[in-house]
């Protein structure tokens, strides 16, 4: 079950931050397993999320999966989209 629910949260995030405009190719957070998501982010980005939108991560921008759920996925993804939008990830 909590499998199948994070995988499902990894297809989401993916899914609202295209809604949103992303331009950035995220199938590496959907072809990845496990509780947690390298994102790609730079460390001047994983800081930003953090002060800006209190979401924590580490600075290698890998994230955990297991505290997204219907209620605050479009919140993150749309800071996500805030602080990637127009700058590289490494994917």
């Amino acid at each position: 079950e909590m499998a199948s629910r994070i995988q499902a949260m990894r297809v989401k995030l993916v899914e609202v931050l295209k809604e949103l405009g992303s331009t950035h190719d995220w199938s590496h957070v959907t072809e990845q397993i496990g509780m947690f998501a390298f994102t790609g982010m730079s460390s001047d980005m994983c800081d930003e999320l953090t002060s800006k939108y209190s979401i924590f991560l580490t600075k290698d921008g890998r994230i955990s999966l297991a505290g997204l759920n219907d209620g605050n996925i479009e919140y993150v993804a749309k800071a996500v989209h805030a602080v990637t939008d127009g700058k590289s990830i490494t994917a």
